[in-house]
């Protein structure tokens, strides 16, 4: 897909960082704070899809895997083994490579791509919930809470304006991986399975290593997303991490936005969360976010196949052609 990354230069950069740092101190109500921690959230979430389904081309229905994968591991071994929630971060991130190279070796040696390697994503993601769901050791199906220790040492907050940097610190991560895709060599060469596996092959790409190395990636920042959801929640079960819900949130905000681009993922973020919490205030009708997201997919993907990003560079186009 087509992206306008190659124009955008530091000043872009630095100036959306910027917002996004004085953003919590110029809306500093909870519900505004709690707005961009989600919205960053979301945009963390999806990137970690789209460096796998839109820069790779390697579309995932269960994507939740790592992220349940990861919410787990951080969780279990604060709770079981006493460890500090802030090294739950680097420990959801193995835990999250790990799953996602098992799944990418066993998937990719079998063959299996398109449909058939979205589904199996979805098939391990189901095969993972039942299994955590069956264990005591993980607390079954009432799922575990987190004892309330406020404190930052201790990955809890007084003020969501902390977990607001905290997530703002692994969005701006995830950006700076996606930029360097989009100019390394490594980016190149999965740009090119995305476009053509067997003429990539032909160009010497040894396909199999670098789909199983993008699962890895892509795999272990879902997790570190699912270890942050853990602790802003302090509670998980099953149901909420390994829920499709999770995977539809990531590929809508990644569809949305622009899929293979660099800020897709955060203006589709941005967009869901706006409509997630609309729907939330002005009604109290189940479901209904779930039904506007369906209907901006189809919307986007009817009349803006390489999402919202590409409205604003055309856009961007034509106030340029008239400024000359």
């Amino acid at each position: 897909m087509t992206d306008s990354s190659r124009s955008i230069g530091w000043p872009l950069h630095l100036s959306l960082l910027a917002l996004a740092v004085v953003f919590p101190f110029v809306f500093s109500t909870p519900f505004m704070v709690n707005f961009g921690v989600l919205a960053l959230f979301y945009a963390f979430i999806g990137q970690s899809w789209n460096i796998a389904g839109g820069f790779a081309g390697q579309l995932s229905f269960g994507h939740v895997v790592f992220f349940g994968a990861g919410a787990y591991a951080s969780t279990i071994l604060q709770l079981r083994f006493g460890m500090n929630p802030w090294l739950g971060l680097p420990a959801s991130a193995i835990a999250g490579g790990i799953v996602g190279g098992i799944i990418g070796f066993l998937s990719f040696r079998a063959g299996l791509k398109g449909s058939y390697f979205a589904l199996i994503t979805l098939a391990f993601a189901e095969v993972l919930r039942i299994l955590v769901n069956s264990v005591e050791f993980t607390g079954g199906g009432l799922g575990l809470l987190i004892p309330a220790k406020i404190g930052a040492d201790n990955f809890q907050f007084s003020e969501r304006i902390g977990f607001y940097f905290v997530i703002l610190s692994l969005t701006v991560l995830s950006v700076a991986i996606a930029v360097w895709l989009k100019h390394s060599r490594f980016g190149a060469q999965l740009a090119a399975i995305r476009e053509n596996e067997d003429a990539a092959m032909a160009l010497g790409i040894n396909v199999f290593n670098e789909k199983v190395k993008v699962m890895v990636l892509s795999g272990a920042l879902c997790g570190i997303g699912g270890s942050f959801f853990a602790q802003y929640f302090l509670y998980i079960d099953p149901t909420i991490v390994f829920g499709v819900d999770k995977s539809v949130e990531m590929l809508l905000v990644s569809m949305i936005g622009g899929a293979g681009t660099v800020y897709g993922p955060l203006i589709g973020a941005v967009l869901l969360a706006g409509v997630s919490d609309a729907t939330r205030v002005l009604t109290n009708v189940q479901g209904l976010s779930l039904v506007l997201y369906g209907s901006l997919l189809v919307i986007i993907i009817a009349f803006l196949p390489n999402g919202l990003i590409d409205l604003f560079k055309r856009i961007g186009q034509r106030i340029k052609q008239r400024g000359q």
